[in-house]
């Protein structure tokens, strides 16, 4: 038996020979063999992105209304155990430890069960929660929504906060096929709350023919900026008018909206009252999400991490860079991907609010080489300045340097490290974000 943590994800990384194999009858015969039976009620959600985010805000609102709350999400940054918090708290390796062995000890009764490293992770998760007596779990999909193993438990709420082309190896090249895919996360008489103010038509079809409660942003549900404020409401009536969110970008307005959403929903069985929903707001944080690293003093830039990594993220990074552009600032592209990512469309999003750009390569067997990224960059941009480097760590350096060595003739210049969970986690440890 694995003797620790980091023995313990390698050996569940072995068990399935695919990284990724969609379906539910593994984790389905797991539920049963270990008869997980959770108490607490469920709140899924599902996205192309946007999904981190509402599940932080979910997070943050139960707690601040006094809830036991559990959260499961993925992937991580730093410490796989970023993946599973009680309370905002990061699950131990001694608890984490505990909950793979008893899903391995299940796994090997009788015919054994070949799981993926996400079925092991999500059943340990929902093992640990279910021990732990909780009030609410918030449950982030890993891929898609329908054959997602966090789909093979049943949700009191299911929330899909937007829909856009990614995995489309998995999921279908258009939103129509991508949008029933996620739809999947929908029950019957459930409600089920859609933050796409332009959902595809087989989202909408799927949640009305299994007859969910649904209800649709823009329809059903709406929020608008008012004097520094933000005001949310119900079939055009204001309910609550609320401090930003700590997070920024206008993009999670849309965002808490429907954490919001599923919090009213929900009034009967989890009330919350409106300075609980006022305080999470001012509080909720989540890393890698346009988030601004405390850095030296004696360093006159800003370090901003995103892990935008497909067009319609990269869109609202953008948005973003452009709301905080400084006059005759300069901004510096920190970026490497994944292969099988649309690069091409991140670099096109990007590309105006980008003024020099340091590519590397990713140390990972999916990852994209920097010559690649550098000829998509050129492309689009013939007289783009372009960097090459062999590792992020390399690029970041670089960057670093070159922003300090400008800062008497270029004030509030900053650093944008962006385009993959890889990339941000590589910046974070190079910055001197603890990894343990």
């Amino acid at each position: 038996m694995p003797k620790d943590l980091p023995a313990w994800l390698s050996y569940i990384e072995s068990l399935h020979p695919k990284a990724i194999a969609m379906g539910l009858e593994r984790v389905k015969r797991m539920v049963e063999r270990l008869n997980l039976q959770p108490t607490f009620s469920i709140i899924t959600v599902a996205g192309t992105n946007g999904k981190g985010s509402t599940c932080a805000m979910l997070a943050q609102i139960y707690q601040q209304a006094g809830y036991q709350v559990g959260s499961y999400s993925s992937p991580h940054l730093l410490r796989y155990n970023e993946r599973v918090k009680v309370n905002g708290v990061e699950a131990s390796d001694a608890d984490l430890c505990k909950a793979f062995a008893v899903v391995d000890g299940a796994r090997n009764q009788d015919d054994v069960i070949a799981l993926t490293y996400f079925e092991v992770g999500t059943l340990a998760a929902i093992w640990h929660f279910v021990q732990t007596k909780l009030d609410v779990v918030i449950l982030e999909i890993g891929l898609g929504g329908r054959l997602d193993a966090v789909n093979a438990f049943e949700p009191d709420c299911a929330i899909v906060t937007s829909v856009d082309l990614d995995h489309q190896e998995f999921l279908g090249d258009t939103r129509e096929e991508i949008g029933f895919e996620k739809a999947g996360v929908y029950r019957a008489n459930t409600p089920a709350i859609c933050g796409d103010a332009h959902p595809p038509a087989s989202l909408v079809a799927h949640a009305n023919h299994i007859k969910a409660d649904f209800k649709c942003i823009k329809q059903d549900f709406d929020y608008q900026s008012a004097h520094g404020l933000w005001q949310f409401s119900m079939f055009g009536q204001v309910r609550y008018t609320l401090p930003q969110p700590a997070l920024k970008g206008d993009y999670q307005l849309s965002n808490a909206a429907c954490a919001i959403s599923a919090v009213e929903a929900l009034q009967l069985k989890l009330p919350v009252k409106e300075i609980a929903i006022a305080g999470a707001m001012q509080q909720v944080v989540l890393a890698g999400r346009f988030q601004t690293l405390n850095r030296p003093p004696e360093q006159h830039f800003q370090v901003i991490l995103d892990v935008a990594h497909n067009p319609h993220a990269a869109i609202a990074l953008a948005e973003n860079l452009k709301a905080h552009r400084q006059s005759g600032a300069k901004t510096y592209a920190v970026f490497a991907m994944l292969a099988d990512k649309d690069i091409h469309g991140v670099i096109a999003a990007v590309k105006n609010e980008i003024d020099v750009w340091y590519v590397a390569n990713i140390d990972h067997v999916r990852g994209a080489r920097a010559a690649t990224l550098a000829k998509h960059i050129a492309t689009l941009n013939p007289s783009a300045i372009i960097y090459q480097f062999d590792t992020i760590t390399q690029a970041f350096a670089q960057a670093c340097a070159d922003i300090e060595a400008c800062k008497d003739t270029h004030e509030n210049d900053k650093i944008i490290a962006f385009g993959s969970f890889f990339t941000v986690s590589a910046v974070m440890q190079s910055a001197g974000v603890v990894k343990s």
